[in-house]
């Protein structure tokens, strides 16, 4: 019989039941692909993590993310939960760790403070718009309250693709997935991925010392997520969005999610003008909550 340690942690958080949690398995090699997606459904979180050797021993290592259907290319809570957990076991040099992904190689950098920071793995690329009815209908909230005057709903990505869409504050708070709505309009409009049709919605909520405010939710009911407390594969590429719209060379954007989930959750992003395009990282704390052992 074999058996793999696990620790759970709480992301985006500075304190226990709150954030998104996550699952880490540290020392992962010897695991199967179907262990790990079973593994995943047994935990029934967001994502779980997997922790192998790199391929390149000039990184840290090669770290493959579940959600409880499909293997992810990259996520946000995965990889700062996974650099938190391995920081603390001294895997750190210096403080910088890089992951190897299907989506490109992730660099995770771990303060003193315990507040680790990744850079998403991609520039920004935008895809196709969805239709602002669709959105609406998804969330239950009436197709006026999708504000399209910056941005209309559009397909976003830095390595993990989401239909991005601002809506008006109170519709933000209201927004509830309606599992139906979500299957029909996955119908006529195909979101490829693992997620199937993730629906991350924001709204500004003014200014502060640490940037922009903004407040999010992220539904992904097709995928078993009804809701996510924290996305920060979401709140990178929403970040990256924002400052390609405007003429600034770099932004910084606090958004808070999770708070209707009695999750509240703040990540930190800052997006950038790089040579290959925009660019954006995201940062939080992590707090621990469980440790143990699976025999298989």
């Amino acid at each position: 019989m074999r058996s793999f340690s696990f620790v759970t942690v709480d992301v985006f958080t500075d304190r226990r039941f709150g954030g998104n949690p996550l699952a880490v398995f540290p020392d992962a090699e010897g695991l199967g692909d179907d262990e790990m997606q079973s593994l995943a459904a047994e935990f029934n979180l967001s994502e779980t993590t997997f922790v192998l050797p790199p391929a390149d021993p000039a990184n840290s290592a090669r770290v493959r993310i579940f959600n409880r259907t499909a293997e992810m290319p990259f996520a946000g809570h995965p990889n700062v939960g996974t650099g938190w957990v391995l920081a603390g076991l001294g895997r750190a040099r210096e403080g910088l760790l890089r992951f190897e992904e299907i989506a490109g190689l992730v660099e995770v950098r771990a303060d003193d403070a315990g507040t680790v920071t990744i850079a998403a793995p991609q520039p920004l690329s935008l895809a196709e718009e969805m239709p602002a009815d669709l959105v609406a209908g998804c969330v239950g909230i009436d197709v006026s309250e999708v504000l399209v005057s910056a941005h209309r709903p559009v397909v976003a990505s830095v390595g993990n693709s989401f239909v991005i869409a601002e809506v008006m504050p109170g519709a933000l708070t209201r927004a509830a997935p309606d599992l139906s709505r979500f299957k029909a309009a996955h119908e006529v409009f195909p979101f490829l991925g693992p997620r199937r049709l993730p629906l991350y919605l924001y709204a500004h909520a003014g200014e502060s010392v640490e940037g922009t405010r903004l407040r999010a939710r992220m539904f992904s009911p097709l995928s078993g997520t009804i809701e996510d407390a924290a996305t920060g594969s979401a709140a990178t590429p929403l970040a990256a969005l924002l400052l390609s719209l405007g003429t600034a060379d770099k932004a910084r954007y606090a958004i808070t999610q999770g708070v209707e989930m009695g999750r509240p959750s703040l990540l930190a992003c800052t997006a950038w003008r790089a040579p290959d395009g925009f660019r954006a990282s995201v940062g939080g704390g992590c707090v621990p909550v469980l440790k143990g052992e699976i025999s298989l």
